[in-house]
C-alpha cells in the first residue's frame, strides 16, 4: 500500500475513502506549501536565486518531498552556482516504480522551463507539446 493523497497531493492525515471540496483542496495545498515546502526549499538554497528558481524547486519538492530535494544533485548544482546544470537535472526524476512515466516527464520538462524563466502556462504548453 502506497501513500494516500487527497486534493492536490496532501498526504498528512489522509485515509482511504476521504472526500474534500475544491476549496478544501486549495486550502490544504496553500497550507502544505507555506508550512513545509517553501521553508524547506528556502533553507536548502544557499546562493542568491530567482523567483523562477524558487517556484520550480518548490514544485519539485512538493512532488518528491523536501528530503529528496535537499539531497538532490539539482540542489547541489544550484548551490554550486551552476543553474544550467541544475535545470538539466529535472529530467532525471521521471521514474515511478522504476518506470519512466509520461506525466512525470512532462512535469519535469515544465519545471525545468519555469526554472529557466518561462511563464508557467507557457512552460506547460511547451512540455505537453514537446515531451513524448
Amino acid at each position: 500500500m502506497g501513500i494516500w493523497t487527497i486534493g492536490w497531493g496532501t498526504t498528512k492525515g489522509v485515509k482511504p475513502g476521504m472526500k474534500i471540496t475544491q476549496a478544501e483542496a486549495d486550502r490544504l495545498l496553500a497550507k502544505d506549501l507555506y508550512d513545509e515546502f517553501e521553508p524547506g526549499v528556502k533553507d536548502a538554497i544557499k546562493v542568491p536565486y530567482s523567483q523562477a528558481h524558487f517556484d520550480a524547486c518548490v514544485s519539485f519538492a512538493y512532488n518528491l518531498g523536501v528530503g529528496a530535494f535537499q539531497s538532490s544533485t539539482l540542489l547541489k548544482m544550484l548551490n554550486a552556482g551552476n543553474p544550467k546544470g541544475a535545470a538539466d537535472q529535472f529530467k532525471r526524476w521521471t521514474l515511478a516504480g522504476g518506470v519512466s512515466l509520461l506525466g512525470l516527464r512532462r512535469r519535469r520538462a515544465a519545471e525545468s522551463l519555469v526554472f529557466q524563466g518561462y511563464d508557467a502556462k507557457e512552460a506547460i504548453k511547451i512540455a505537453l507539446r514537446d515531451t513524448k
